[in-house]
């Protein structure tokens, strides 16, 4: 792979982060994911309403192996929210649980459904 396809890929990351408040990079789409794992976040982030772009790893090599270098975060998913990485899925899921999720949102001015955040918590106590 030339240096200038890496270099590609991570403008492109950088501007996708930076242009949208949300984005999930993920194996599949937020209406169709492809693993566990990122079905699981994007699960977290349809039940609470959160309006986010879903970036799908596995249409592009490129982005697959540079949001991993992007991040220097070996998995997918990743959670973007304001162009800063917030986490995998166990962090994601931790922070659900926790309610940190919520502060980071509501700090962040993305909105989400608090009442189903709370459900979440609930069904998992």
């Amino acid at each position: 792979m030339k240096d200038t396809d890496m270099t590609d890929a991570q403008s492109r990351i950088k501007e996708t982060v930076t242009a949208n408040p949300v984005v999930l990079y993920m194996k599949g789409t937020k209406t169709m994911p492809q693993c566990g794992f990122s079905s699981r976040v994007a699960g977290i982030l349809n039940f609470m309403g959160v309006e986010y772009t879903d970036v799908n790893v596995l249409a592009d090599d490129e982005i697959r192996q540079g949001i991993k270098d992007f991040s220097d975060w070996p998995t997918i998913p990743q959670l973007y929210v304001k162009g800063e990485f917030v986490g995998g899925c166990d962090i994601i899921t931790e922070m659900t649980l926790s309610g940190e999720l919520d502060q980071l949102f509501a700090n962040s001015g993305v909105s989400f459904d608090q009442e189903k955040a709370d459900q979440i918590r609930a069904a998992n106590k």
